[in-house]
């Protein structure tokens, strides 16, 4: 999982803090990023000390690394609701977040909106006064050109993600590709979000507006919760 922003001790104490909220017999939501990481191998211990739960991963990453860590697994169509979601942020203002620097942001925003509960960890470099960072757009690959066009009328900057270690564009685990749009600051979220949403081709977006229940910040010297 890419390791972005803070220290690992700060992204290791949010991930923990946010483990503990997990109680036996929850069906927990399990997201991507390196804090979110942090938060699965804390779930992954508990498990291994008797706690029953039943994650729900977000992506290839989260899946692969709950079955290393021995939390057992349902799909979303197979429980009957999530009682907790514990997921990172690329960037955060209040309730309001930007996802998607992993390019899981699509299977994220399902899973997060499902559950009773969402439990943010950051870092302190994720914390935003506005948000301004680029917002993530998965679009089915024949939207490119018509989506790219219209995130421009809407006054972003669309650039299409490339991947680090290939040639050519991301493909998301759904099979589509990502443009990162540039807005600056975010001054009316739900706004834009609505906006992108009506697309034609778009298959979600990163902003997660209102959805975050409490931020878990992780710190040196502790961690620092926010609630909503």
């Amino acid at each position: 999982m890419k390791a972005t922003g803070g220290s690992d001790e700060e992204k290791r104490a949010a991930g923990e803090s946010a483990a503990e909220a997990v109680e036996d017999g929850m069906v927990v939501g399990l997201g991507t990023g390196s804090t979110a990481a942090h938060a699965i191998r804390a779930i992954g211990r508990a498990v291994d000390s008797g706690l029953d739960v039943r994650g729900v991963p977000t992506s290839f990453q989260s899946r692969e690394l709950a079955r290393e860590v021995g939390i057992p697994l349902a799909s979303l169509d197979a429980v009957d609701g999530v009682d907790l979601a514990i997921d990172g942020a690329d960037q955060f203002s209040g309730p309001h977040l930007v996802k998607g620097g992993g390019a899981a942001h699509a299977r994220e925003k399902i899973v997060d909106a499902a559950a009773d509960r969402l439990v943010v960890v950051a870092d302190p470099s994720k914390a935003a006064d506005r948000l301004d960072h680029p917002i993530p757009l998965e679009v089915l690959p024949d939207a490119r050109t018509t989506a790219t066009a219209a995130v421009r009328a809407l006054g972003g900057a669309p650039a299409l993600r490339r991947a680090e270690r290939k040639d050519g564009p991301v493909v998301t685990d759904n099979g589509n590709l990502v443009l990162d749009c540039e807005f600056g600051g975010v001054a009316r979220p739900a706004e834009l979000a609505a906006d992108l949403a009506a697309i034609p081709g778009a298959v979600e977006h990163g902003l997660f507006v209102g959805m975050a229940d409490e931020v878990h910040v992780g710190r040196e010297d502790g961690v620092d919760v926010r609630r909503f």
